[in-house]
């Protein structure tokens, strides 16, 4: 299977599929142990059962990643197409899904350029304004301030915003974006 890598298209649906698969697996060797050791006691007082209750930790937590996944929304192949001509120079990360204590933000597309920071959602209920604000917290935290920071739900007006980050002059430290997008990245499901 192929590495599913942070920021590109697919991420969060490769990850599914490998979290899911990792979970039946680990359910599967707890509950074999737990027949196994009742197949060679005639009991389930044994050691085996305790390995496949103790078992059960990681499998759990496994199940845990899984439901998170299968509520993170990614990019459609419909908006990805509509935004590769857009993107230009800029790099693009798709399927960033940042959580917070009181609301998860499906973001669908972002790019960091300078102290511009543009990212478009396709969720309809994903609340922009608090998704900005969490970000900006975030950043200031990773020792960024003053950043702007625009989240929008329009297509239309994304790659609008995207071809006129394009045609900015470019002044920008790209040591200094690949940091934001490290930071993004690590906040990020």
């Amino acid at each position: 299977m192929k590495r599913a890598v942070k920021g590109n298209f697919g991420y969060l649906a490769a990850k599914r599929r490998w979290a899911a698969a990792r979970t039946v697996l680990y359910f599967a060797i707890s509950l074999s142990l737990f027949i196994a050791g009742i197949v060679t006691t005639g009991s389930k007082e044994n050691l085996l059962t305790i390995v496949a209750v103790l078992g059960c930790l990681p499998a759990c937590k496994s199940l845990v990643d899984v439901i998170m996944l299968f509520r993170a929304t990614g990019c459609s192949s419909r908006v990805r197409e509509a935004l590769i001509p857009a993107q230009g120079r800029l790099i693009g990360m798709y399927d960033m899904y940042f959580t917070s204590y009181q609301k998860n933000f499906a973001i669908s597309h972002m790019v960091v350029e300078g102290k511009i920071i543009l990212g478009y959602t396709e969720s309809g209920k994903c609340d922009m304004k608090a998704c900005q604000e969490h970000l900006q917290t975030m950043l200031k935290q990773g020792g960024f301030k003053d950043m702007t920071i625009k989240i929008s739900d329009n297509l239309e007006t994304y790659t609008g915003q995207l071809k006129n980050l394009n045609q900015m002059e470019q002044d920008n430290d790209p040591q200094k974006d690949d940091e934001v997008r490290s930071i993004l990245y690590d906040i990020s499901l």
